[in-house]
């Protein structure tokens, strides 16, 4: 992973963001306002079922840009570990012709997904500032949440690239686990409506944390988050599951890649 910071790699994976950004809305009528369009539709219909049919987030401030947030992220972790998941297998004619370095395949996935949740972020933030919430100094440590989404996002698109290869049921197997994630993940309903002995064990999903954590910095202060909740070294737990999973996932792709060429 260190050759990334050789200059002909980053030449390279900037190409393949900017010609996968390119691709993705290819021959579509609205082209790039899908990737606006898809979370925005989402959160309507989540908004208009669970707030005004269930009344789930009444006791939450600013309740429609905490759900939107939500969305926002879990869109961008589910965009950038299906197109992850396929990098490998889909680009297998360049991989045979040419010897590009695998994982620049994988990388550009998730930053094309994270260039998609930029552009969400800036539309939310416009909705938040709408909503009359109060941006407080903890906005400052969204870079370092972010940071912590897209290696977490792209540990997982690169153990689920190498494991594609080999297991095509794979894909299958995670858009399953994709739905069991979004509803053991505080997506749509508020952490605080569940007993607070299971809150803490949700919050050991390191994208409960970072959801959790984006909205008690943008939103409001009152989100329970792991650290309001768990005390001592158990509220490392989350970082410690996005380490683990990086090291198992950089270790197996390195192994599988050698042998990419013949099993595609």
């Amino acid at each position: 992973m260190k050759n990334i910071f050789k200059k002909h790699n980053y030449y390279l994976l900037r190409e393949f963001v900017r010609t996968d950004f390119k691709l993705r809305y290819q021959g579509s009528v609205l082209g790039y306002l899908w990737s606006l369009l898809r979370p925005l539709a989402l959160f309507t219909i989540l908004y208009i079922v669970f707030s005004k049919f269930l009344k789930l987030g009444a006791s939450i401030p600013h309740y429609p840009a905490y759900l939107l947030l939500g969305i926002v992220v879990w869109t961008y972790f589910q965009e950038a570990s299906m197109l992850g998941l396929r990098a490998i297998v889909d680009k297998g004619e360049l991989i045979r012709k040419t010897n590009v370095p695998k994982f620049i395949l994988v990388l550009s996935t998730s930053f094309s997904a994270f260039v998609n949740l930029i552009i969400n972020l800036v539309v939310f933030g416009v909705f938040l500032l709408l909503s009359g919430a109060e941006i407080h100094w903890g906005a400052l440590l969204l870079p370092l949440i972010l940071i912590e989404l897209l290696i977490f996002s792209g540990a997982v698109s690169f153990f689920l690239a190498a494991l594609y290869v080999k297991f095509r049921d794979i894909s299958y197997i995670w858009e399953v686990m994709m739905q069991l994630l979004f509803y053991a993940t505080p997506i749509i309903y508020p952490l605080a409506i569940i007993p607070t002995k299971y809150q803490k064990i949700l919050l050991m999903n390191p994208l409960a944390q970072m959801i959790q954590y984006l909205r008690s910095v943008m939103v409001t202060s009152k989100t329970p988050t792991t650290g309001k909740l768990i005390y001592g070294p158990l509220s490392l737990a989350p970082f410690v599951v996005v380490i683990v999973v990086t090291y198992i996932a950089v270790i197996y792709f390195r192994m599988q890649s050698r042998m990419f060429a013949e099993e595609i």
